[in-house]
């Protein structure tokens, strides 16, 4: 033992005991010896109890002096900070020192101990220079067990303030010995004295944390959880238990957070909650939603807590959480799915992890739309999480939710699952996956959102930009091409179709705004008015490619205002520039540049953006033949699928084929199996990139001699197409080639192919050996007698090889007269007019060579076809019989649907045009100035006395059928603009008609205007309004051999108010009904593929059936009549009883002879001098009336309207139509009502053995008779 130490402490003692009034500065030097020597004095350890006795108690006099100056001045109670530093510093030593032994009575030591605490509560400050000292008196309280004597003396006040100080001081940069000396602290009180006050502390600061992570209080509490786990057990229980069974009760705050306890507790001690979680099933189960709904999520972060296997040890509770799926409140069931990612992350396999998942797959198809986007976002994160991991059909079915009904589902739908499609992509760039067809399949169903007309958000407009920016991560090209290649595999038409849409509209604004940029060099030099006008349609034309057209325009005006003339060069920079890299990085310094200096700066950002080949580029190109050239795809699909994609490329932007002419070369001289393809794609970038003709020539040339007529065009459209001007001899040559083949007959198929698509691209090498080539033409196919084939003879398996060689070698003919580019041809077209009107009218092609009646049919439908084709350039040409002609071919709707269908396509092109300002006459709408002219001149135009419904109804159905197949979106692979356009035509027409007079017969005028009246109605209520009809253009040209201009007044056909009403709704109702009724035989709609909703749908989808259902019943003789026109008469029409009008609607009639009739369909030559005069139009109140609201009416029966409204009776009653043959009975017949006013009926001579159809004109109750008109007439023979 220090005795020197002990003598020194003694003495300090005693000086301070002997003042009255220590000063501060006496206190500090003399407590400051007294600390240091107190450090020195070791703790008595002799073993001898005598001895220790004597040791001790010579202690406690040595310290007694100074242990009675800190009573006596209260020196515990000191305000300097010093003074009371070192007398704690002094008290914890005497403690240490005197250990077991209490140094001070009971009385005195709630101020010591109140002191040191408050030493305690200093430690947190680590800068303070006595932190060191603060940290030894902790550690001098920790070691020698200071508690023990405040529990000893009753002192639980200050326990429990100990515990909330050592709890409030710990931080996470303390040293660990400083926190194991508190951990000791707090551990060995409770071990000795546990109560649910110190609990409390415990669990209070357990919940602490600090940005979102624990506190070093939470840490020191877990480590006191764990540490006293056996002890605090009871408490834990006894606390939760009472607040899950009595959720009300009144009590400590931590009642109102006991589920975060829980957790909290399960996370680090989850043995002290095995008797608790089970009763979380009773709140699991309870009425109120609130409690469930906390309890789910309760219950979901218990069973995720890794390596506890809670949903296995709690299979009750587990169980009971799955029915959470499907509870009845709609905020529980997605409570519940936002637990699924983390409850499957921490349970990766077993028989809970099905079940997780099959309950998720369920709420996928929930009645709730806040539901199914919990549960799009529960699948998509998990599979962000781990996309190995999450099956792939419920990927699959999380992609359908892109369907969905809600617009929110979309929209949350397309935003998660693009997630997962950039992580997928980067997985495979990565080499942690490969390409996958469930993943794959996600962009396709996000271009289907592209048909989505109830959100903007889906519109082509921003799909592009999806397309560009958010569908693929930062990774490379040649990744991006194969992903596309592979998506490209599982595209259907409908995702061509979507994708097209985005990919014309991009193609359209590139060429708007390198038009603009043209016309704004030119207003420089020159300003006029016209120039302006244009730069205005162009501001109008590009905005359409914004998802906000109005505020585009207006920026582009104020753009345009600026002047800047860096702006629009680098514009013209970025549009030129085929390669991604390059444009994204031309685009990223131009941005730059414009960041802080242009108000219009995000407007900039959007349009250089749709500027560049952000979708495709060069690079996609080189990418997809570098892998054709190298066979990596490691597959044929692939392969198909890559081809495919090159030409929907190159169809819109065939310069990006620049640079990869070497690789495109190789692949035409492999002899690949998609080499067609790429002669093609040739074809059509032929003149944008640089190939020279002699690598690829006899390639090609074999194609026009041995290969198919598909092939032999293709092949001379890419020779045409590569050709440099100082190579046209290769035409002259070739097309001697080919009639060399023509005399030999080899391969002539294919031989009139190349032929005619020659004539086309290169019109005066065929007229120089025209003398040679169309006789010879006419002798291989028209003037030899049929081949010897097995088809030449059965109408019913399709026509003859010599029917089909007739009819390639009609259609090299037409090619020869319908070339390309403009240019002019100088033969004259009369002969090849002359051999139309023969195959038209008799379906033969000499006055020697007959056909089967199989191969009439065709031989007419390709005359007619062909006049069509003619009438875009020979117009002038072709007189009023020859359509007459062509329009009575067109028996079929399936046909003309097909030839809408086939020309739309081809007019596509031209639309832009027009939208210009151009003449639509060579679009298939202009048809309908015809077809109105026809029917007005039909002998069954309805009476003006008879104002029915059903005969006006059945007379223009023709008329409707037309106008559908010309607005039907499948048409115009779903391009609304065009769409639009083909509205804006028809009102166009109708309008221009409405103003003219009939040049032929005047007194039919009054008709043109009724058929138009109608017309323009009808295309009102399949518009339903979105196309105005004073949106179309102001002037239509009309054809001056039937139209006029109307220079006088001529008196309407007068029409009661709502007929028209009437007429249209009858028309749609008779259709719904055919279509209900096929679908109820089991007739299924060809190009079906979705359920559509609306009549108008229905009208558009019938006609195929009613095409198919009515090809095979009707016939039509027109031998004689044909004859009879052809030489200048009037012809008769001839019907088949047999025909059900009702579902075909009205065939296209021809000219009925009437003795009183002034008209005469042959015209002179004089009367042909102009095609198209302009004819203004004139507004009606037809528009008016067609959306004033639809006519109620009582309905009919397909049976009834069929026999009130039909000009053919479909008699299949035998016992009736005995009667009809019958004459002694037609009046029996008449009496027993069988037949009304107005309506149609036809009557049977057994002498003459043929039909007449008549209309009951009227009734004379006198006589008890009906009276009759003619209706039509025709020869018809009775089977």
């Amino acid at each position: 033992m220090d005795e020197p130490a002990l003598q020194l402490v003694t003495d300090v003692g005693a000086q301070i005991l002997r003042q009255s009034r220590p000063n501060k500065d006496f206190l500090v030097k003399s407590l400051r010896k007294a600390a240091s020597a107190l450090s020195q004095i070791e703790q008595s350890s002799v073993l001898e109890a005598a001895r220790q006795v004597e040791a001790a108690k010579k202690v406690q006099d040595a310290l007694k002096p100074l242990r009675e100056t800190i009573v006596k001045h209260s020196l515990a109670r000191h305000k300097d900070r010093d003074v009371r530093l070192l007398v704690s510093i002094c008290a914890s030593e005497i403690f240490r020192v005197m250990a077991p032994e209490p140094p001070f009575e009971d009385k005195y030591l709630p101020d010591i101990f109140k002191l040191i605490a408050s030493m305690f509560e200093e430690l947190a400050d680590t800068e303070s220079p006595y932190f060191s000292k603060r940290v030894k008196i902790l550690e001098t309280v920790a070691r020698c067990k200071c508690w023990v004597v405040m529990l000893d003396s009753e002192c639980s006040d200050l326990i429990l303030e100990m515990f909330n100080v050592l709890f409030s001081i710990v931080r996470e940069k303390h040293e660990k010995s400083l926190i194991n000396d508190i951990m000791s602290i707090l551990t060995h009180i409770i071990d000795e004295e546990a109560s649910e006050q110190l609990l409390e502390v415990i669990l209070r600061n357990l919940l602490k944390e600090e940005k979102g992570v624990p506190s070093a209080s939470s840490q020191l509490a877990v480590s006191v959880l764990q540490t006293c786990c056996q002890k605090l057990e009871p408490f834990v229980r006894g606390f939760l238990t009472s607040c899950i069974m009595d959720r009300d009760a009144e009590g400590s705050a931590l009642r109102e957070i006991y589920h975060k306890i829980i957790l909290k507790i399960f996370i680090c001690t989850p043995q002290m909650l095995f008797d608790v979680i089970p009763n979380l099933t009773q709140e699991l189960l309870t009425d109120q939603v609130d409690v469930r709904i906390k309890a789910v999520s309760l219950v979901g972060k218990i069973f995720a807590v890794p390596g506890c296997r809670a949903a296995q040890n709690y299979h009750d509770l587990f169980v009971e959480f799955l029915n959470r799926f499907s509870d009845k409140s709609v905020e529980v069931r997605v409570t519940a799915l936002q637990c699924v990612k983390d409850f499957c992350t921490a349970n990766p396999t077993g028989a809970e992890l099905n079940e997780v998942l099959s309950a998720l797959e369920g709420r996928l198809l929930d009645i709730d739309d806040r539901v199914r986007i919990q549960a799009v976002a529960a699948i998509c994160d998990l599979a962000k999480c781990n996309l190995k991991f999450i099956p792939l059909t419920l990927i699959s079915q999380a992609a359908e939710r892109l369907r969905d009904k809600k617009i929110s589902v979309r929209k949350k739908a397309l935003q998660k699952l693009m997630e997962v499609y950039r992580s997928y992509c980067s997985m495979c760039a990565e080499g942690n996956m490969t390409i996958v067809d469930h993943f794959e399949r996600i962009p396709c169903n996000v271009l289907m959102l592209s048909y989505d007309r109830d959100c903007k958000e889906f519109r082509s407009q921003n799909m592009e930009l999806l397309l560009a920016e958010d569908l693929f991560p930062d990774i490379s090209l040649l990744e991006r091409t194969m992903h596309w290649v592979h998506m490209f595999s599982l595209f259907t038409s409908m995702h061509v179709k979507a994708l097209d849409t985005i990919l014309s509209q991009k193609r359209r604004l590139q060429s708007e705004l390198r038009n603009f940029l043209a016309l704004r060099k030119k207003e420089k030099e020159t300003c006029s008015d016209e120039l302006e006008k244009k730069i205005k349609a162009s501001f109008e034309r590009m905005s359409a490619s914004f998802l906000d057209p109005t505020k585009a325009e207006e920026c582009f005006y104020k753009l345009d205002q600026m002047k800047d003339n860096y702006i629009f060069n680098s514009l013209a920079q970025l549009l030129d520039e085929a390669s991604l890299i390059k444009a994204q990085h031309a685009r990223e310094n131009f941005m730059k540049k414009i960041r802080d200096r242009h108000p219009h700066v995000d407007f900039l950002r959007l349009l250089s953006a749709k500027c560049i080949f952000n979708i495709f580029s060069s690079e996609h190109v080189q990418n997809i033949l570098n892998y054709l050239s190298s066979g990596k795809f490691g597959g044929r699909h692939l392969e198909v699928s890559s081809i495919k994609l090159l030409m929907a490329i190159v169809r819109y932007w065939p310069s990006l084929l620049k640079g990869s002419e070497v690789k495109l070369c190789y692949l035409l001289e492999r002899n690949e199996p998609y080499r067609d393809q790429l002669t093609e794609t040739l074809a059509k970038a032929g003149s944008h990139i640089f190939v020279k003709l002699s690598d690829i020539y006899p390639i090609l040339e074999r194609m026009c001699l041995e290969g198919t007529r598909a092939q032999s065009k293709v092949a001379v459209s890419a020779i045409a197409a590569v050709m440099g001007s100082a190579e046209q001899y290769v035409f002259s040559e070739l097309t001697k080639r080919l009639v060399d083949s023509l005399h030999s007959g080899k391969n002539l198929p294919t031989v009139l192919q190349s032929l005619g698509c020659l004539a086309q691209h290169s019109t005066a090498t065929f007229e120089e050996l025209d003398g040679e080539i169309t006789p010879l033409l006419l002798e291989k196919t028209f003037q030899m007698n049929s081949l010897d084939d097995s088809t030449s003879g059965e109408e019913t398996s399709g026509c003859s090889n010599s029917c089909k060689l007739r009819i390639y070698g009609l259609k090299a003919l037409v090619k020869s007269f319908l070339p390309h580019h403009g240019s002019q041809v100088r033969r004259n077209i009369d002969h090849l007019l002359s051999l139309l009107v023969k195959m038209l009218q008799e379906g033969k092609n000499t006055d020697s060579v007959l056909s089967s009646g199989n191969d009439s049919s065709h031989i007419r439908l390709a005359a007619a076809k062909s006049v069509l084709r003619l009438s875009k350039r020979w117009d002038l040409h072709i007189s009023p019989e020859i359509f007459h002609l062509t329009i009575l071919t067109a028996k079929s709707l399936k046909y003309m649907g097909e030839f809408v269908k086939d020309h739309a396509r081809e007019a596509c092109g031209h639309q832009t045009s027009s939208v210009r300002g151009c003449s639509i006459t060579g679009l298939p709408v202009y048809i309908l100035v015809f077809l109105i002219h026809v029917l007005a001149h039909d002998e069954d135009f309805p009476p003006e006395k008879y104002q029915d419904e059903h005969i006006f109804c059945h007379f223009c159905s023709p008329l409707f059928h037309l106008i559908q197949a010309l607005v039907n979106p499948e048409n115009f692979n779903g391009d609304l603009v065009l769409i639009a356009d083909t509205f804006s035509q028809l009102f166009s027409i109708f309008k221009g008609i409405r103003k003219a007079e009939d040049a032929v017969d005047a007194h039919k005028s009054p008709r043109l205007h009724i058929l138009s009246d109608i017309g323009s109605a009808f295309t009102s209520s399949l518009n339903q309004g979105s196309i105005s009809s004073s949106c179309s253009p102001g002037v239509v040209l009309l054809p001056s051999s039937i139209y006029t201009a109307n220079t006088k007044g001529i008196t309407r056909y007068a029409i009661e108010e709502g007929l028209v009403e009437k007429i249209i709704e009858l028309f749609k109702n008779n259709i719904s009904k055919v279509a209900s009724s096929l679908a109820k035989y089991g007739r299924s709609v060809e190009h079906h593929e979705q359920p559509e909703n609306t009549k108008s749908k229905r009208l558009r989808n019938v006609s195929h059936e009613q095409a198919n259902s009515l090809t095979t019943r009707n016939s039509v003789t027109r031998k004689d009549t044909a004859s009879k026109m052809s030489a200048g008469m009037k012809r008769k029409h001839a019907a088949s009883p047999d025909v059900d009008s009702d579902l075909l609607g009205k065939e296209f009639p021809p000219i009925v002879e009437h003795g009183n009739d002034g008209f005469e369909p042959t015209m002179d030559k004089e009367q042909l001098l102009s095609s198209c005069d302009s004819v203004d139009k004139v507004t009606t109140l037809t528009e008016k009336r067609a959306k004033s609201g639809k006519t109620s009416r009582n309905g009919t029966s397909l049976k009834e309207n069929t026999e009130a409204g039909s000009s053919v009776t479909t008699d299949s009653n035998a016992s009736y139509r005995a009667k009809l043959r019958d004459p002694s009975r037609l009046k029996e017949t008449c009496r027993n009502k069988e037949v009304q006013v107005l309506q149609q009926i036809k009557l049977f001579s057994i002498v003459d053995e043929c039909s007449d159809s008549r209309i009951v004109d009227g009734f004379s109750s006198e006589s008890n008779d009906h009276k009759v008109k003619l209706f039509r007439s025709g020869n018809v023979g009775l089977q």
